[in-house]
């Protein structure tokens, strides 16, 4: 039954899709099958396979570490006695201090050439996979370790004279990735990290099956590679060693936490707003616990039950996907934190598959700033596509998410990472107000299906981890 309604869910997806399709008769099934093979190829590799368990368990292992690195750096800043106390614990000194350091390290590898071999690599194998355009497999392999605010420059000088299906892949990707900095922020508050991991990868193959379903290649442009403008430095100026490497890092990093924090600091209080307005007049009508997330939960009930969500759970999982939609990453996360230990560790996993992306609508601002300050030219058309970047970053994540929901619902819930333990016990922030996590707990008059039959013998979820907002993408 599980399988049945996990491949329902992804039919669904596929079918909303289709519908919004610019033109079906052009959709390229090469692509589009490759690219969905590839999504899927993923998911059981790093959630079926034990040898794919065990590589992803190493990788979070990985950033674990490096996270024991970042923390030593807050702890010289801010004393021992503070750090080890409750209010070390917070997210301001736990989850910030992350991303300076992550943003510190990734300019390191760029200025050693390394993080462009990667994507370089990555990208050719996607290319080869999928049959997409070289510059636009390096968009979508620099989305797997930048956000969309950064991934654009690597494909800058192309960028003026891409096709609007070019373009409208790489906003895409943009959505339904996250950045490196952010994941390892997240990780450093409990999440699970091989979830993140796995989800990160899997948005690339992902928001490119949604891309070229939803905008089609022309044709008569369908493998004619975009031409390159200008391959000078563009002005920027480029660190003389390794030294000014770390200290741009550092300086791009604090400029994205200090925007975190403001983001976080005025979305939860907007929700809170929110959730006291809506439960004021809702108390009217005998309604005392209506929520934003309630109504949002309601709506989007059913669509999180064809992902093998519990229907007893699905309002709540709901309710977060459209935070993250509505509102924005950060709050959903944090809403998600809040509640982990009360969730099916199947649910668990579904939704934080499905919040792993940047698809939200402040992010079609972010990319009408920033590619269209690369490309002037692009910016209408940017404009014109950015509903539709928007619906298809969700789609893809939505399609991680079922094809976890399934793959878990078959296998069981394997136990967390000992990495993914060990950041969650050395992180224990403050629990987010109740306000925000006003979801709907309270199940539809329908009857409730039985929960998934393998999930009830699987390995509970790792501790109630608060989670963290994401920065500025």
């Amino acid at each position: 039954m599980q399988i049945l309604i996990g491949i329902g869910g992804m039919a669904i997806i596929l079918a909303v899709a289709v519908l919004f399709s610019a033109n079906r008769r052009w959709i390229r099934l090469r692509v589009v099958g490759a690219a969905f093979a590839l999504q899927a190829g993923i998911a059981v590799i790093v959630l079926y396979t034990p040898w794919g368990i065990a590589a992803i368990d190493t990788m979070s292992s990985g950033v674990s570490n490096l996270l024991g690195y970042a923390n030593a750096g807050t702890r010289f800043l801010i004393g021992d006695a503070m750090f080890d106390s409750p209010l070390g614990g917070n997210f301001a000194f736990h989850a910030l201090p992350v991303i300076i350091f992550f943003a510190s390290l990734i300019s390191i590898l760029y200025y050693l050439g390394i993080m462009q071999l990667i994507i370089k690599w990555i990208g050719g194998a996607i290319r080869l996979v999928t049959g997409i355009t070289r510059v636009e497999s390096l968009g979508a392999a620099a989305n797997i370790f930048v956000g969309q605010s950064e991934s654009p420059l690597v494909i800058k000088p192309y960028l003026p004279n891409l096709t609007p299906s070019q373009l409208f892949l790489v906003m895409t990707v943009g959505m339904a990735g996250v950045a490196g900095t952010i994941l390892a922020a997240y990780a450093s508050m409990g999440i699970r990290l091989d979830y993140l991991l796995a989800a990160s990868f899997m948005s690339a193959p992902g928001g490119i099956l949604m891309a070229k379903i939803i905008m089609p290649d022309d044709p008569a442009t369908a493998n004619i590679e975009p031409v390159s403008i200008d391959e000078s430095d563009h002005g920027e100026e480029k660190p003389a060693n390794i030294i000014m490497a770390a200290a741009q890092g550092a300086q791009t990093g604090i400029r994205l936490a200090v925007a975190v924090g403001a983001m976080v600091l005025a979305f939860v209080a907007l929700v809170a707003l929110a959730n006291g307005l809506l439960g004021g007049i809702g108390n009217r009508f005998g309604y005392p616990d209506l929520s934003f997330q309630m109504i949002l939960g309601r709506v989007l009930q059913p669509l999180m039950y064809m992902l093998n969500v519990p229907w007893d759970e699905a309002s709540a999982a709901g309710g977060l996907f459209g935070t993250k939609i509505v509102v924005n990453e950060f709050v959903a996360f944090i809403s998600l934190g809040g509640q982990q230990g009360t969730l099916h560790p199947v649910t668990v996993a579904v939704v934080t598959f499905a919040l792993c992306g940047f698809a939200n609508f402040s992010s079609i601002a972010i990319q009408m700033a920033v590619t269209g300050s690369l490309a002037p030219n692009q910016r209408p058309m940017i404009a014109k596509l950015g509903l539709k970047a928007l619906l298809a970053g969700s789609l893809s994540n939505l399609m991680s998410a079922a094809l976890a929901g399934l793959i878990l619902s078959i296998s069981g819930v394997p136990a967390a990472p000992a990495s993914a333990t060990a950041a969650s016990a050395a992180a224990q922030p403050a629990a987010p107000p109740a306000a925000i996590n006003a979801v709907a707990a309270q199940p539809a008059p329908a009857p409730a299906p039985a929960a998934n039959a393998n999930g009830a013998q699987a390995a509970p979820a790792p501790a109630a981890n608060t989670a963290t907002p994401q920065p500025a993408h």
